[in-house]
């Protein structure tokens, strides 16, 4: 299992934990499938009432997808088979409240699940990235994601920035991403508390309420991710030339190139 959860019975509160750390927590096939069932099954868990999603071992929060992953791809520029797509508490249509505790890295893919949740919790080391353009990929799903939750020029900035610049804890507090920042390794504790809150009241009144805030922007989203694809399948580079764009970066960092920013 890449994935574990544990649920308070008194609290009613779960937390699910993306158990990877050695790969920072990327997601696999195997993990995208059990984040999807981990979400379908909390809709029929009564016992459940609010839940806190993180990622194992400090280092990251979750970097997206594992680049050793093969996705075969078909030929048609109208479809994209993306194994990231239903990770999401939305996506499995939960309606519980979710809250995101985030230690270390958060890019890329991890912005399918920060874009899902109902707010996000980071502590101060916690750093926010989105590497596709530096690779000749589009980022697209990703960038629809923090548009519902950051002003629109920290979004275009971070997604065209690439590997150039990681966003701080702090900056991410100023930009609306987060909602709270902790000491480092508290984001987790700090989640769960709000979460316990949370999930005291009646659940029928706290799921009508997340219903009713994604609702204020839910149509201009689904628009917006419907052209995903199509931005796609039009704009990234031939997966042999991605690998390329990876391996060079690799070598650059083994020379002392950190590549990064910092705001």
């Amino acid at each position: 299992m890449t994935l574990r959860t544990e649920t308070d019975k008194e609290t009613g509160v779960a937390v699910v934990t993306l158990d990877r750390p050695e790969k920072l927590n990327a997601i696999d096939l195997a993990t995208a499938d059990e984040l999807a069932a981990a979400w379908r099954a909390f809709r029929f868990d009564d016992g459940v009432r609010a839940v806190v999603v993180t990622g194992a071992g400090g280092r990251a929060f979750c970097t997206g997808i594992d680049r050793d992953v093969a996705v075969p791809q078909p030929s048609s520029p109208y479809t994209i088979d993306d194994p990231l797509l239903a990770i999401g508490p939305k996506a499995n249509d939960l309606w519980k409240p979710v809250i995101a505790a985030v230690e270390g890295m958060a890019c890329g893919g991890a912005f399918y699940l920060l874009g899902e949740a109902e707010f996000v919790i980071a502590s101060e080391e916690a750093t926010f990235f989105d590497p596709h353009t530096t690779y000749g990929m589009v980022s697209a799903y990703e960038a629809i994601h923090m548009a519902q939750r950051m002003p629109f020029g920290e979004v275009a900035r971070m997604s065209l920035m690439g590997t150039a610049e990681r966003v701080t804890a702090r900056r991410a507090y100023e930009t609306g991403l987060v909602s709270e920042v902790t000491a480092t390794g508290g984001a987790v504790a700090a989640a769960v508390r709000a979460a316990a809150v949370i999930a005291s009241y009646p659940t029928g009144a706290v799921q009508g309420t997340v219903r009713a805030v994604w609702s204020a922007k839910e149509a201009a989203r689904n628009q917006a991710l419907a052209h995903a694809p199509h931005l796609i399948a039009l704009g990234n580079l031939p997966v042999e030339r991605q690998g390329e764009l990876f391996a060079a970066r690799e070598r650059g960092r083994g020379r002392g190139d950190s590549g990064f920013g910092l705001r």
